[in-house]
């Protein structure tokens, strides 16, 4: 079994802000493979469906980012899933918009829900797959631009970048993380 966390925010105010490129990206990978999610386990909405030939659990964290670990980890124990067969989909304010980035492990770098994740399994040699949402203005926090909605220049790279970062699920769960990564990573 395989499972694909994609991270963001509970709620309508969140739902197409740059924080939430994960709920999205796994929004349409749920559609696209017609998995229904519509389970709350683990403090998570979940649903189960095949991708790439592999059992796979979609799953979106509804602890709010910063606690993101709770559910992950929770989930990684009650289906003992091997921790190379989970993958994580988030931003990353230090790739340009659009831009989608896969590693097999690495450090959360800035971001707080992969840092309660990796803080929390005690690992962080697991697949994630980073879409880029770019910097924000000097004049802005953080905290308020990763909360912003895409604007229009931006939404057409986005959608591409939900399409690839799908694309890259499927690759993984066919053919492994390096082959996703020397297809994807440009």
């Amino acid at each position: 079994m395989h499972v694909v966390v994609g991270l963001g925010n509970p709620g309508d105010r969140y739902a197409q802000t740059k924080h939430n490129i994960g709920f999205i990206t796994l929004d349409y990978l749920a559609e696209k493979h017609n998995i229904i999610m519509n389970k709350i386990k683990h403090k998570a909405i979940i649903g189960e469906g095949i991708i790439g030939g592999e059992k796979t659990l979609l799953v979106k964290p509804q602890t709010f980012m910063n606690l993101s670990g709770q559910s992950v980890m929770e989930i990684v124990n009650f289906y003992k899933v091997p921790i190379q067969n989970l993958v994580v989909i988030y931003d990353d304010i230090d790739l340009p918009v659009g831009k989608v980035r896969i590693r097999q492990s690495g450090s959360s770098g800035t971001h707080n829900g992969m840092r309660n994740i990796i803080y929390l399994l005690n690992n962080q040699d697991f697949p994630r797959i980073r879409i880029g949402v770019d910097k924000q203005p000097a004049y802005m926090d953080l905290g308020d631009y990763v909360m912003t909605k895409f604007n229009e220049e931006e939404k057409p790279l986005i959608a591409e970048a939900v399409k690839n970062s799908a694309l890259a699920v499927e690759e993984i769960m066919k053919y492994g993380i390096n082959a996703a990564m020397n297809k994807y990573n440009k």
